[in-house]
């Protein structure tokens, strides 16, 4: 170690010492203190979003385990305390504390102030509109309006002695809490609009199978969970949110909560485990909620959204995906099992394979070593993947973003996922080196320009359409790293209860969670379109 760490008034910090003892992961990089104000404030930044210590000035923001969305956060909180906007390319050109505070304090010299507006508190007395995906999924809506391919469900597992009165008073708080959670979208003049409903009392039905013997039992559970996961949302009258609880045993349940996507996204799940974890003991008690006051809500988002994005704002973003998918092919052509249906189906199924610690340890070294994500990597081993499969060379695939690049929307529940189309040109016989660099090339400028709605990019480029399939891309690719949710609740333990999902929304989905030093990769696919020995066989060769 170089320097001890210090505190503002210059004497040694012996808990940042202590911290940065038993918690930092190793950067490889020699231990240099924040000295200056700015980076004593980016330090703390980086120890709070990465969960070690005390971070040297000299430390690789990608060595200490951050990504593209913890990149994303670092970037906010940096625009909320100085003011100033840090492009994401630059950060990851510069992934330290003290490039990102040259950064910080070469634009505070020349008076640059951030480009993003606040979000600000909108009146209720008006009409509110809905967000540009919320419009999209609205309309998707009008077409099926019995489909529940869009519905998002999560259940929990709650092992001990549980209060029923306590839970519902929970999901009545967080849904009094968050508007959007009490919203529907029913037409005025002809134009949806987002209508919030009063304060709500939840029911929180119980079913009671604990009579019922182990196999029996689970049979049923997983009966009523998928029955009610199917059941369709009405977005013009609302609830677009449904709970209800299974007693398993006497000190085991079940509880489900199901949303409709229109007022919820991944993230979003996050966020309602998180407040049950926080307010449930609360409830319990019979004590305030310990949560604070949100600043803002959806609605908010959704007129900030609009009264951005319009200008020169918005077609700045939309050339670029003009000129970075124009000719790009409609479709991949991936060999199918059974001929493809003259309109999409969203029937689906998928298969689950676990890759070992060795080689994620030797794909997280081979990201440190290129100076790209764990993110961009296992991408680009995704691309060679299908490049083998078709013998495609120009390679179209979509990857959802987070949408949350405001502070003020992290806590937020809603709808703010976006959708980027990530194309590759893997022509020329590349090293894997040389693709993983195109790769991080093409995601870059994608992350540059994640602003502007997939919905306006696809009216933009105006690809050739067809009802078999979905436009620009038919294949998806998730990295699952968004904030993780909290397992303990007062007095109980709490697990995932697994929930068969049956719809696949394109060709194919390749989910990748990484589980202590593992990675879980989940292919979902069409069933009306592959066979699960396919599937699997893809798996393996990934």
């Amino acid at each position: 170690m170089d320097a001890l760490p210090l505190t503002p008034s210059g004497k040694v910090n012996r808990r940042a010492l202590a911290l940065r003892e038993a918690a930092k992961p190793d950067s490889g990089a020699p231990f240099v203190a924040p000295s200056s104000p700015i980076e004593q404030a980016l330090s703390t930044i980086w120890s709070e979003l990465l969960g070690v210590g005390v971070v040297g000035v000299q430390d690789s923001f990608f060595d200490l385990g951050g990504h593209s969305l913890l990149a994303t956060q670092v970037i906010s909180r940096t625009r909320q305390i100085f003011d100033v906007e840090i492009p994401l390319r630059e950060f990851f050109q510069t992934p330290t504390i003290s490039g990102l505070a040259g950064c910080v304090e070469e634009r505070m010299r020349r008076g640059a102030r951030a480009e993003l507006p606040i979000i600000k508190r909108t009146a209720r007395d008006q009409s509110l509109p809905l967000s540009f995906s919320q419009q999209r999924l609205w309309f998707l809506n009008q077409l099926d309006p019995d489909s529940s391919v869009y519905n998002c469900p999560v259940a929990m597992r709650l092992a001990g002695p549980l209060d029923v009165a306590a839970l519902a008073e929970t999901l009545c708080l967080i849904i009094n809490r968050h508007e959007i959670l009490r919203t529907s979208f029913p037409l005025e003049n002809g134009r949806p609009i987002q209508r919030i409903a009063p304060a709500v009392k939840l029911q929180l039905p119980l079913v009671d199978i604990s009579a019922m013997g182990e196999t029996e039992r689970d049979r049923e559970a997983r009966r009523v969970v998928g029955e009610e996961t199917q059941r369709p949302f009405d977005l013009a009258q609302g609830p677009l949110l449904r709970a209800s609880l299974l007693r398993l045993e006497d000190q085991e349940h079940a509880a489900l909560v199901t949303m409709h996507h229109i007022v919820s996204d991944g993230w979003s799940t996050g966020v309602l485990i998180r407040e049950v974890a926080a307010l449930y003991g609360s409830c319990c008690k019979h004590e305030p909620s310990p949560l604070p006051e949100l600043p803002v809500q959806y609605a908010d988002y959704a007129c900030w959204q609009r009264e951005w994005l319009q200008g020169e704002v918005v077609e700045s973003q939309l050339d670029y995906w003009r000129k970075n998918l124009a000719g790009a092919p409609p479709m991949l052509e991936l060999t199918t099992d059974k001929p493809r249906p003259a309109a999409q189906t969203y029937r689906g199924s998928k298969k689950t394979l676990t890759l070992d610690r060795s080689l994620t340890a030797g794909l997280k070294r081979l990201s440190r070593q290129e100076s790209v994500t764990f993110f961009m990597t296992l991408l680009a081993v995704f691309k060679a993947l299908l490049l083998r499969y078709t013998g495609q060379h120009d390679v179209v695939v979509g990857a959802p973003i987070a949408g949350r690049s405001r502070l003020e929307t992290e806590a937020l529940i809603g709808f703010f996922v976006n959708t980027i189309a990530l194309r590759t040109d893997l022509s020329g016989d590349p090293t894997f080196v040389e693709l993983l660099q195109r790769v991080k090339e093409v995601t870059m400028g994608a992350y540059a320009h994640q602003d502007v709605p997939f919905e306006r990019v696809v009216e933009e480029v105006q690809p050739e359409r067809d009802l078999s399939r979905s436009p620009l891309f038919q294949v998806m690719f998730v990295l699952q790293n968004a904030p993780r949710e909290e397992r303990a609740l007062s007095g109980l333990e709490m697990s995932r209860f697994g929930i068969e999902n049956n719809t696949a929304k394109f060709d194919l989905t390749l989910f990748i969670v990484e589980t202590r030093d593992e990675l879980v990769q989940t292919l979902e696919y069409n069933a009306d379109l592959f066979e699960p020995e396919t599937i699997s066989r893809m798996l393996v060769h990934f």
